[in-house]
């Protein structure tokens, strides 16, 4: 696979907080993430729209198992992916990067509504595109809201980037099992048939589908960003 050009990133909203502390939203670590992103379309002819996740604020499903309906709980997780969204950009700004938030629940006065045409757009002028409230509807994770929004702009890769230290696609669980194996890449058909936890079901029934590969790696490590990005063998490529 040559270098991709058109690139969604997906990064959870336990990214965006601090291992080392209870803040909701760690600012030392969403500036270092903002910064890698913007050194990375500084040196790179690269297109960039970012899916962020709410699980540092709030879970659907968390909510659902506590008696809550399932519908509320999981519209509560796409706000709190609205907080994390606005909270990037502010960064990606602080370091000069131009960046619009589009989001799939409509509030005009903070981001922009998702308009697949304007996020090309915006992609074209060289603009970050943020993605949040996931697709709009309960029922669905980041994770497949990030293969939809891959999808519907063309883009050439999906980069998964993990946060608790797993540094790519395993046999097994890598911190149970100490004899786990990573793949520098696995198919679609594998990823499935071996139920090895790349991303949800349905997100990777819907990227094998539509033939949009996936990258997954290491967020977390400074570097791994760029290396990513610029299209090295880092993590684990599904195809």
């Amino acid at each position: 696979m040559g270098r991709p050009r058109r690139i969604v990133l997906k990064m959870s909203g336990e990214a965006l907080a601090s291992s080392a502390s209870d803040e909701t939203i760690d600012s030392e670590t969403v500036e270092r993430l903002a910064g890698e992103i913007a050194e990375a379309l500084g040196v790179l002819d690269l297109e960039l729209a970012v899916m962020v996740g709410g699980g540092n604020i709030w879970r659907g499903t968390t909510g659902a198992g506590a008696g809550m309906d399932r519908a509320t709980s999981d519209t509560m997780g796409m706000l709190g992916t609205v907080i994390n969204a606005l909270a990037l950009q502010d960064a990606l700004e602080h370091h000069g990067q131009a960046t619009r938030v589009l989001s799939a629940v409509h509030m005009a006065e903070v981001a922009e509504p998702y308009i697949r045409r304007r996020a090309i757009r915006h992609l074209e002028k060289g603009r970050v595109v943020i993605f949040a409230a996931g697709m709009g509807n309960p029922y669905f994770t980041t994770d497949t809201s990030a293969a939809l929004r891959a999808a519907e702009i063309e883009a050439e890769l999906l980069c998964k980037g993990t946060h608790g230290g797993v540094d790519g696609v395993y046999s097994a669980d890598p911190k149970v099992d100490t004899g786990a194996v990573r793949y520098e890449e696995v198919s679609f058909m594998d990823v499935v048939s071996n139920d090895l936890r790349v991303m949800d079901l349905t997100a990777i029934t819907f990227c094998k589908d539509n033939n949009l590969p996936i990258l997954v790696f290491d967020l977390m490590s400074p570097g791994n960003l760029l290396l990513a990005l610029g299209g090295e063998r880092i993590g684990t490529l599904v195809r």
